[in-house]
């Protein structure tokens, strides 16, 4: 039997990232960035700065984990991060407009392909989403986008940012299902790993071509888009 037909007759759930996976966050948030730092005279890119903003989140949110304090929300790493940039950059700023930046992930759009592969992978899965995001941001851009997911779970059911082993073992746990019969997507290999190493199965969504690493817990598919996904593990 190989590697797809184990997943076909394994699999339960297809288990979703949804910055940056199923939501373009890089383009969005630099439509975004882009005519604010403009008005802020700031002549740099603006692709760059939403880079150095992700960065700075994701490096905010794995202290934050590590502290093993109480849980941080995922919004309010995201003021720190922003503010943070914004002071490296030497843009003057209000909280407001940060707090404004940072709203602007509730309404990102999914990537193309996403709608018409999520709507094949239904019929034969159930979908979830695992995000770092606050539950009440997962919500609003549930009813922006759209898709057609069947649960919404954030990390902070687990006290802790993925890719802590609670955040997947709990997203489980929540679902009744054993972990091998998750299939957790992603476009992060760090999120990939995490799942991996929890005991779920994986596919890594390579749009930026960019190679995994070399790590013991390798995905089970590597594909380049949502519709090589759907086009795997649904029967024509």
């Amino acid at each position: 039997m190989d590697a797809v037909e184990t997943l076909r007759q394994t699999v339960k759930i297809c288990m979703f990232d949804q910055y940056g996976t199923l939501v373009d966050m890089q383009s969005g948030l630099t439509e975004v960035a882009a005519p604010y730092l403009r008005s802020k005279g700031w002549t740099g890119d603006p692709n760059a700065f939403v880079t150095w903003w992700r960065r700075t989140h994701f490096e905010n949110s794995m202290i934050d984990a590590l502290l093993h304090k109480a849980h941080t929300p995922y919004r309010e790493i995201g003021h720190g991060a922003v503010a943070h940039v914004l002071e490296r950059a030497g843009i003057a700023h209000t909280m407001e407009e940060v707090r404004t930046l940072v709203a602007a992930i509730e309404r990102l759009r999914p990537f193309p392909e996403v709608p018409a592969a999520l709507a094949r992978l239904h019929t034969r899965y159930r979908l979830v989403v695992l995000s770092n995001g606050d539950p009440d941001m997962l919500e609003a851009a549930q009813a922006h986008h759209g898709l057609p997911l069947d649960r919404l779970i954030s990390v902070a059911a687990a006290g802790a940012f993925k890719p802590h082993v609670a955040t997947y073992t709990k997203a489980a746990e929540l679902e009744g299902v054993r972990m091998d019969q998750v299939l957790f997507v992603a476009n992060h290999a760090f999120d990939c790993i995490g799942a991996k190493a929890a005991g779920m199965r994986t596919a890594f969504i390579d749009r930026r071509r960019r190679p995994f690493g070399i790590t013991p817990h390798q995905p089970d598919l590597i594909v380049r888009s949502m519709t090589e996904l759907a086009d795997l593990l649904v029967t024509p």
